[in-house]
C-alpha cells in the first residue's frame, strides 16, 4: 500500500465486518464524505449491536489483561462538540478499569513545554496488557499549531516523520494503535455548542473559545486532511461519521472488537514451579 493510502470506515451490516476502504490518493476531501449514518441503518438496532459489542470489549479486555502481550492505544480526534467525551464513555463503559486508562491531553504546561511535543505523549503509551485512550493526542501538535500558525511550515512537516517514527516504535513493540476521526458536520457541531448555552447538564462544557474556532473551520479540514495523507503509514486512519452517536460509538466499538480478536489471545497457563 502507498504511504498515501487513506483508509476510512464503512460498514455492510449491522452483523457483518467493518470493510476498510482503501482509497489512494494524494489529498482526501473530507467535505466529500458524509458525516450521517447510511439510510439503511436502523438506530434501535445498531444500539442493540452495540451492547453486544460492548460486553465482547469487556471479555477481550480481560483476555488481554491476563495474557500481557498485547498493548491497544485508541486515539480520538475530532473537533470541538464532535463527540469525543460521550464516545470514550460509552464504548468503554463496561470495561474493567483496572485493564483502561483514559488520558486527555490539554495544553502543554511549562515543563512539557520544555521538551519535545512527543515527550508528554511517550510517558502515557499503554504497557502490555492495557488499553490506553487518548482524547486528543499528539495530533494537536500539527493541527491548532499549524492552524493558528503557531510554529512554521517547516516544523509541522518535521513533525509528521516524528509521529510516522512513534507509531512504527510502538508497533513493532507490541502496541497496535487505532486512530478515530469524528467527522462530524459543520451544522451538527454548531446545533450542539449551542445546546450547551441552554441545557444545565452541558452547560459545563462551555467554552467562548469553541465558537471563535469556527471560523478557523476549513483551516482545521486542511490540517486533518494533511494529517490524514502524511500520518498513515503505520497505522491508518478510521473516518467516523459522527452526527448521531448511536452510529458513531457503533463503529469505533466494533473496529476494537475486530481488532482485539484478530491477536488470537489466550488465558495462561498455570505457571511452572
Amino acid at each position: 500500500m502507498s504511504p498515501q493510502a487513506i483508509r476510512y470506515v464503512s460498514i455492510t451490516n449491522p452483523g457483518a465486518k467493518i470493510i476498510d476502504t482503501f482509497i489512494r490518493m494524494t489529498k482526501i476531501k473530507l467535505s466529500s464524505i458524509e458525516t450521517h449514518a447510511p439510510k439503511k441503518f436502523n438506530k434501535e438496532q445498531i444500539k442493540k449491536e452495540l451492547q453486544k459489542l460492548k460486553f465482547k470489549l469487556e471479555e477481550l479486555q480481560n483476555l488481554m489483561y491476563a495474557e500481557n502481550k498485547h498493548a491497544l492505544l485508541v486515539v480520538i480526534q475530532g473537533m470541538d462538540a464532535s463527540g469525543k467525551d460521550g464516545a470514550i464513555r460509552n464504548v468503554f463503559d463496561a470495561v474493567n478499569p483496572m485493564g483502561c486508562r483514559v488520558i486527555s491531553f490539554k495544553a502543554p504546561s511549562s515543563v512539557e513545554s520544555q521538551h519535545d511535543f512527543l515527550w508528554r505523549i511517550h510517558q502515557q503509551v499503554p504497557e502490555k496488557g492495557m488499553i490506553n485512550v487518548f482524547n486528543r493526542s499528539h495530533y494537536e501538535d500539527v493541527l491548532i499549531q499549524r492552524v493558528h500558525h503557531w510554529v512554521s511550515d517547516k516544523i509541522i512537516i518535521q513533525r509528521y516523520t516524528h509521529i510516522n517514527n512513534f507509531e512504527k516504535l510502538l508497533a513493532e513493540t507490541g502496541t497496535t494503535v487505532l486512530k478515530f476521526y469524528l467527522h462530524v458536520s459543520k451544522e451538527e457541531q454548531l446545533e450542539r455548542l449551542q445546546e450547551r448555552l441552554s441545557d444545565p447538564t452541558k452547560m459545563w462544557k462551555y467554552n467562548e473559545n469553541d465558537i471563535q474556532e469556527r471560523e478557523s473551520w476549513n483551516d482545521y479540514m486542511r490540517a486533518y486532511e494533511a494529517v490524514f495523507e502524511k500520518c498513515a503509514e503505520a497505522s491508518p486512519w478510521q473516518i467516523v461519521p459522527s452526527d448521531q452517536n448511536w452510529y458513531k460509538e457503533y463503529v469505533i466499538a466494533k473496529k476494537i472488537v475486530e481488532t482485539l480478536e484478530s491477536f488470537k489471545m489466550k488465558f495462561p497457563g498455570l505457571k511452572a514451579k
